[in-house]
């Protein structure tokens, strides 16, 4: 009987085949994120920032997405209603002490922002 051996030539097309799949796998597991961390949204964000600020009974009702990252939005605790404007670093309450700072980021960051608290979708 005679030895079976691989021919080299042919063990290069094998291996070459392998690491062309092999690459274009990675590829497509990196253009799906599948490596990385996942961030949340930024209507997550805000409701993890105001559980964080406000407490767990807290919850977010109605967002709109504004500029640099930003989330306007207003969080119903009980029985009040207060907008806020949550950066990536930072929540900004209505009834914080800085109202001014507050208006400011509100105006710069969600311009089209609902102002009236009749506009509040229930």
């Amino acid at each position: 009987m005679a030895k079976r051996t691989i021919r080299t030539d042919r063990l290069i097309i094998v291996l070459g085949g392998a690491i062309i799949l092999l690459g274009l796998l990675i590829l497509w597991l990196v253009s799906r994120n599948a490596f990385g961390r996942h961030e949340p949204t930024p209507e997550q964000r805000a409701q993890t920032q105001v559980h964080a600020l406000v407490g767990k009974k807290a919850r977010v009702t109605y967002t709109e997405t504004g500029r640099r990252r930003a989330v306007c939005g207003y969080l119903r605790n009980g029985n009040e209603v207060v907008a806020f404007v949550s950066r990536p670093n930072r929540l900004m309450l209505e009834t914080d002490p800085l109202k001014i700072e507050f208006e400011q980021n509100q105006s710069d960051l969600c311009p089209g922002f609902l102002k009236r608290r009749g506009d509040l979708p229930q």
